[in-house]
């Protein structure tokens, strides 16, 4: 069992700059509009040039807040700025629908497009319910960052440390790792009415776990999403 539990969040200190003029106040605003028009249409040209497929395609916005806090996270030193793998979970879908995606930003391509399971008690065929606590066998909303690989009791398995202080960077201590599950699949989710769920980690298709853990480990970005405004406005990652 892993008890060891932190959390990075690195703030450059803000030296506080009085605006003396209207006019320069005005000028501020408007090279503020600018930039965040520029880092949409960027992202929104980025997001037309990657292969979805059609009948399994991305949320442009999902994809848009991801890219904002793979953006953030680089530029907080930790990720890489050669990072280009981003990994994106939309626990807002149905947990029988393909809803994680692994795209490659450099290529413009996705790697990989696979079903994901969340916490016993985050719902049943959707996600309703997240937690940071222990024990709770709920899914945690937000950005990680991967880590190291290890053999454990579901296999060949993927640390995650979590990087939202208060909604998922308690991830570490509760063992919440990327690792396979034979109820992760069609097959189950024909049976159930949906595919099974994890005691909180986001569990993936046992015959595609190997390749997946061992395309992101080693620093890079996963993304679990959920439409909660609380988290949506308070995330430090996901400001533009």
């Amino acid at each position: 069992m892993v008890t060891t539990s932190f959390y990075i969040s690195p703030r450059a200190e803000v030296k506080s700059v009085s605006i003396t003029t209207t006019k320069t106040e005005r000028v501020t605003d408007t090279k503020s509009e600018k930039s965040n028009t520029t880092a949409v249409s960027s992202a929104e040209a980025l997001y037309k040039t990657i292969e979805f497929d059609p009948e399994h395609e991305l949320n442009y916005e999902v994809f848009s807040k991801a890219l904002t806090g793979l953006e953030n996270l680089k530029k907080a030193g930790l990720l890489t700025d050669e990072s280009h793998l981003l990994t994106v979970c939309d626990f807002s879908m149905s947990s029988n629908t393909k809803r994680l995606w692994i795209i490659d930003l450099n290529d413009k391509k996705v790697l990989f497009n696979s079903l994901v399971a969340h916490g016993k008690n985050t719902g049943e065929e959707f996600a309703t319910n997240f937690s940071n606590t222990e024990s709770s066998r709920q899914s945690s909303m937000g950005f990680y960052i991967t880590d190291a690989t290890y053999q454990g009791d579901n296999g060949y398995s993927l640390r995650l440390l979590g990087m939202d202080k208060g909604f998922n960077d308690a991830a570490y201590k509760r063992a919440i790792v990327m690792h396979g599950a034979d109820y992760v699949s069609d097959a189950f989710a024909a049976v159930h009415k949906r595919i099974g769920r994890s005691w909180g980690c986001p569990a993936v298709p046992r015959e595609l776990s190997q390749a997946m853990i061992n395309t992101i480990k080693g620093r890079n970005l996963l993304f679990i999403y959920y439409p909660d405004q609380n988290y949506l406005s308070s995330s430090e990652w996901l400001k533009a």
